[in-house]
């Protein structure tokens, strides 16, 4: 009785240690984070997900919303097994289900923007038995018009550089061509002059040509 114990003690310190060193699952959340959209307009907000353990019938996927100016969460969406769409509420008959667990895809699409919709628009993702993981977040504004960043005016300057160039080009090749099409012009007619003078002498032979 008394061996047993130790021995019971030792197991019970092992599998502790063992536990401690063991990795925790956890689902990974991937979202655009920062997301420019134009009013009246819809958009997609997209969240993919990893995870270590197979996606079945356990996965669950629940979007809230957090309003810019302030005020409490709000539910958007619910996944499992089927969507669940808002039956009240801001967001009702405004979003649907635009994802594919299979493919890890969780995203909503949510119609007909409007300004008071700018906010932070969470994704969290369950895949039993990973359950833990950061929630993703995206910051959606919500903008009259689409202002253009850094890379849509260098994608813009080389394009105009590009179709530059071919202006450019078409230019010069077709000053090319009616350069030469004007030297055969003039060609043919000196050709032509000098054919009827010939035959001009020819005919009148008693003329003096200087």
């Amino acid at each position: 009785m008394y061996g047993k114990s130790p021995m019971r003690a030792v197991l019970f310190l092992l599998g502790i240690q063992l536990t401690a060193l063991w990795p925790i699952a956890a689902v990974e959340i991937y979202t655009p984070r920062v997301l420019e959209a134009v009013n009246g307009t819809d958009v997609r907000l997209k969240c993919t997900f990893s995870s270590f353990a197979p996606v079945g019938d356990a996965l669950t996927v629940t979007w809230n919303f957090r309003p810019r100016d302030g005020g409490p969460e709000q539910f958007v969406f619910y996944y499992h097994v089927d969507p669940f769409r808002p039956m009240s509420g801001r967001f009702k008959d405004r979003v649907v289900w635009d994802g594919n667990p299979e493919r890890y895809d969780v995203s909503i699409l949510l119609w007909k923007l409007q300004f008071d919709d700018n906010g932070t628009y969470t994704c969290q993702v369950k895949n039993p038995p990973d359950v833990d993981g950061l929630i993703g977040e995206i910051q959606l504004s919500v903008v009259q018009t689409v202002r253009f960043s850094e890379i849509h005016f260098l994608a813009l300057a080389i394009g105009s550089a590009c179709a530059l160039m071919v202006i450019i080009v078409i230019v010069v090749v077709l000053f090319q061509h009616f350069r030469k099409k004007r030297r055969a012009e003039r060609a043919h007619k000196v050709v032509e002059i000098k054919s009827k003078l010939k035959i001009s002498k020819n005919k009148n032979p008693d003329i003096s040509w200087c």
